[in-house]
C-alpha cells in the first residue's frame, strides 16, 4: 500500500478511469452536503493564504498491465462521493464557461479543463469518461457530459446536485472557485492486488458505523474480494434485486439480516453488531461453502421477508394473517416465521399448515397480550422454537411446542384467557380495534373496518352520570362503573356516536342508528338486553369471550401425543411433601408463611409453589425464591446476584460461595408481618430479574 498527499485534481489528470465497483452504494451526497464543500472550495480560493483544503482519502487499486493502448482503470474502494462530487462541480463550472465564452480561467478554455479532468481524450466508449459511476448514476453522469438529453430513469442526486453547483456560479465568483478546486487535497491510498486487503482497509475507514449501513458493509464484505466479472454477476443476480424489493423501506434490510442470522444461529445479534456476526457466521462451520451459496440464500429469504415484513405477500389468504402479525406488531416472529415460509416454499408444509402456524402465532401472542404477560422473552422464545420442529410431523409439532411452554413462555388457556378477556382495560389496550374488529368479522364475508366506526361506552364514560343512568345501574352504581366501564362487555361499535351519546339505555336501543337496527354483530348482545347492569355486562362479555377463544384458539392434542415430543428431563418428578412436613410450620410461623404464599402466588398466574425435602421453592421458568421454614423465621434465598438487588434497608446477605439449601446468592429473613410489604419488594425484584434473562 502507498499513502501519499496529492492534490485531488492530480489524480483526475492523464489517461486513466477511476471506476466504481457495481457493489457499492450509489451516489448520495445531499443539497446540504454540496452547499458545505462549495463553501469550502469558495473560502480558500477567494484567499491567498490558504494554500490548500483537505477533504479526505481516495483509496483503489493500482491498475494491472495492460496494452499502452488502453486506458488504464483505477478500482475506486473508498472516496466515491467526494469525486463524484468535485466531478459535478467541475462539469457545471466547464458548462458555465461554455455558455459565457468571454470568460477564461487562467488561460484555459472549458475544453482543456474538460479533457485534462473529466474525459479520455479520442476515446469513444466507456473508457472516454476519467470517472465511471455505477448503475444509473453513470448514464446520467455520463449524459451530462456529452449533453444529451435525460430520460425519465435518471439519478436523481447526480442531477440534482449538477444543477445546484450550476446555479450557485456566475462571473464574480467563478475564478475563486477554481482556485478553491485546484487547492482541494487528498490521501492518496493505492493498493495492490494480491498484496493488500481490502476489506481490513475499507473496515478501518468506516470505523465509525456512521458512513455505511451493517448492509452496506455486508454487501462490501461479501463482494469485495470476488474477482470484478463474478462481482457483476452476484450484485445483478441477487443483491441488487432484493435491495430493490425492500424499495422505500431500505433500512429494514439491516433488520431482516438480524432476522436472518437469528434464524440459522438461534441467537438473536444486536442490530449494531449483524456486520460482525455475519462475518463470523460466513466463517464458522453452520455457514456455506461459497459465497454464491451465501449470497443466494440471503436473496431467497429476503423475498420472504418482504412479504412477512413489509406485507408484499400476493396470495390473498396468506397476506391476510400475516397482516394480523403486523397489526400485532409481533416482529419478534420474523425468524421463525421466515424458516417456516422456507419450509412451505420448499413443500415440505403445505398452505393450510403454513396458515395454521402463522395463526398459532398470532393466537399466541395476543392471548399472552390479554392476560398481561409481558413481551420480555418472546425474541428468545421464538429464536429457538423452529429448533423443535420435527419435519415427520411438522404442524403437531409446532402445536406441542406451543403447548409445552410454561412459566412465561405459557399459551394461555382458554380459562385463563377468558377471565383476563372479561376484566380487562380493553378500552386502553393498544390493540382495542383489531380486538373488536376481529369479534366482529368472525365468519363475516362483508368485513368490517373499525377504522370506520367510533367505540361506544355502552355505559357511558361522563363523570357526571345522569340519575336514569344510576338508577339502572343500582344503588351499587359507582363501583359498577369504576369497575366495568371500560372493559369488553361495556364496549361496541357504532357509526352513530354522537347520537347515542350519553343518552338512557332504553333512547339508545331505539332511536335511529341505535342497537335495535344496528346490522353489527357486536350490537346483537347488547339489544337483548332489557336494562344495562352488571349483570348485563357480565353476560355480554361471557359471550364475546366464547367467541374469542374460537377465533384466538388454542391448539389441541391428546396427552399421549403431547408426550411423545416432551423434552427429555421436562417431566416432573412426583412432589410426595406438602405443608405438612416441615416441623418448624406451626402457629405463627404457619400463618406467616401462608400470607408470603398467598402474595408471591399472586405476582402472576404463571408462578408456582413445589415443596421440595429441604425448602420451598417458588418458580415461573425456575425458582426465583425459595423458602426455608426455621423456628423463629423464614430464611429466604432470592435466586440472583448479590449486587442486583436494590436493598434500601440493607437487610440482604451475600451467600455466594456458601453451602445454603436454596437458589442464589442473596439471603434474607422474614419474621414478622410487618416486614412482609418491603421482603416482597425483594422478592418482586428477584421474579422481574428471572423475566428479563428468559
Amino acid at each position: 500500500m502507498e499513502a501519499t498527499q496529492a492534490q485531488l485534481l492530480s489524480l483526475l489528470d492523464g489517461k486513466k478511469q477511476l471506476t466504481i465497483p457495481i457493489y457499492q452504494r450509489t451516489y448520495s451526497w445531499q443539497i446540504k452536503q454540496c452547499q458545505q464543500l462549495f463553501n469550502d472550495i469558495y473560502r480558500v480560493g477567494n484567499d491567498a493564504s490558504e494554500l490548500s483544503h483537505f477533504i479526505g482519502s481516495i483509496v483503489y487499486f493500482k491498475p494491472g498491465n495492460s496494452p499502452i493502448t488502453s486506458v488504464p482503470e483505477l478500482l475506486v474502494i473508498d472516496g466515491q462521493q467526494r469525486l463524484t462530487t468535485v466531478s459535478l462541480m467541475l462539469l457545471a463550472l466547464i458548462h458555465f464557461l461554455k455558455e459565457n465564452d468571454n470568460i477564461t480561467l487562467e488561460d484555459e478554455t472549458w475544453e482543456e479543463i474538460q479533457e485534462t479532468y473529466l474525459v479520455n481524450k479520442h476515446r469513444k466508449d466507456d473508457s472516454k469518461f476519467k470517472l465511471l459511476l455505477t448503475r444509473k448514476d453513470k448514464a446520467t453522469f455520463t449524459n451530462l457530459i456529452d449533453e444529451i438529453e435525460l430520460d425519465g430513469n435518471y439519478s436523481k442526486r447526480v442531477l440534482e446536485n449538477y444543477k445546484f453547483f450550476k446555479g450557485k456560479l456566475h462571473s464574480d465568483n467563478v475564478q475563486a472557485i477554481y482556485h478553491g478546486i485546484k487547492k482541494l487535497i487528498i490521501v492518496d491510498v493505492i493498493l495492490e492486488r494480491d498484496k493488500d486487503n481490502p476489506q481490513l482497509i475499507f473496515e478501518s475507514l468506516n470505523s465509525t458505523g456512521l458512513d455505511l449501513s451493517q448492509a452496506d458493509l455486508i454487501r462490501n464484505y461479501i463482494l469485495m474480494g470476488q474477482p470484478l466479472e463474478q462481482q457483476t454477476v452476484l450484485y445483478e443476480r441477487y443483491w441488487y434485486p432484493m435491495e430493490q424489493s425492500f424499495g422505500e423501506n431500505i433500512g429494514a434490510l439491516a433488520w431482516f439480516i438480524r432476522d436472518y442470522l437469528t434464524m440459522k444461529e438461534a441467537s438473536i445479534p444486536k442490530i449494531n453488531l449483524v456486520y460482525e456476526t455475519y462475518k463470523n457466521f460466513l466463517h464458522s462451520k453452520n455457514g456455506f461453502k461459497s459465497v454464491n451459496e451465501a449470497i443466494k440464500s440471503l436473496h431467497k429469504y429476503s423475498k420472504f421477508y418482504v412479504r412477512i415484513a413489509l406485507l408484499k405477500e400476493q396470495d390473498p389468504d396468506i397476506s391476510k394473517k400475516l397482516k394480523e402479525i403486523t397489526k400485532l406488531k409481533i416482529d419478534t416472529s420474523y425468524p421463525f416465521l421466515l424458516a417456516v415460509y422456507g419450509d412451505y416454499e420448499d413443500e415440505l408444509i403445505n398452505k393450510g399448515e403454513f396458515i395454521q402456524i402463522i395463526s398459532l402465532v398470532s393466537n399466541y401472542v395476543f392471548r399472552r397480550a390479554i392476560c398481561g404477560i409481558p413481551t420480555n422473552s418472546l425474541n428468545k422464545t421464538f429464536g429457538t422454537l423452529y429448533k423443535r420442529i420435527k419435519r415427520e410431523t411438522y404442524l403437531e409439532s409446532v402445536q406441542a411446542a406451543f403447548l409445552l411452554m410454561d412459566g412465561y413462555r405459557r399459551f394461555p388457556t382458554d380459562a385463563e384467557f377468558t377471565k383476563d378477556l372479561q376484566i380487562k382495560d380493553v378500552y386502553n389496550f393498544r390493540s382495542r380495534n383489531y380486538l373488536l374488529e376481529s369479534l366482529e368479522n368472525w365468519k363475516r364475508k362483508e368485513l368490517v373496518n373499525a377504522e370506520n366506526y367510533t367505540i361506544e361506552h355502552i355505559l357511558p364514560q361522563n363523570q357526571n352520570l345522569s340519575l336514569q343512568w344510576r338508577q339502572e345501574l343500582g344503588e351499587d352504581w359507582e363501583r359498577v362503573k369504576n369497575q366495568y366501564l371500560h372493559t369488553l362487555g361495556n364496549l361496541t361499535l357504532t357509526g352513530y356516536n354522537s347520537e347515542l351519546s350519553d343518552r338512557p339505555f332504553s333512547d339508545k336501543k331505539t332511536i335511529e342508528g341505535g342497537f335495535n337496527t344496528s346490522p353489527l354483530f357486536l350490537n346483537e348482545s347488547v339489544r337483548i338486553e332489557d336494562s344495562w347492569n352488571k349483570e348485563a355486562i357480565l353476560n355480554r362479555a361471557s359471550t364475546l369471550a366464547q367467541r374469542a377463544c374460537i377465533i384466538w384458539k388454542t391448539p389441541h392434542l391428546s396427552q399421549e401425543r403431547l408426550d411423545i415430543y416432551k423434552e427429555p428431563g421436562l417431566s416432573k418428578e412426583q412432589n410426595i411433601y406438602n405443608i405438612e412436613n416441615y416441623e418448624h410450620l406451626q402457629g405463627d410461623m404457619l400463618v406467616l408463611f401462608q400470607n408470603l404464599e398467598k402474595r408471591v402466588l399472586n405476582l402472576d398466574a404463571s408462578v408456582r409453589v413445589e415443596f421440595k425435602k429441604l425448602y420451598i421453592a417458588f418458580k415461573s421458568q425456575t425458582n426465583f425464591v425459595d423458602v426455608v421454614p426455621q423456628k423463629k423465621r423464614l430464611r429466604l434465598s432470592l435466586n440472583t446476584e448479590f449486587d442486583r438487588i436494590k436493598d434500601s434497608k440493607g437487610i440482604c446477605k451475600d451467600v455466594s460461595g456458601l453451602g445454603r439449601w436454596g437458589n442464589g446468592d442473596v439471603e434474607v429473613g422474614l419474621e414478622n408481618l410487618s416486614e412482609l410489604d418491603y421482603i416482597m419488594e425483594l422478592i418482586e425484584q428477584a421474579f422481574e430479574i428471572q423475566v428479563e434473562s428468559v
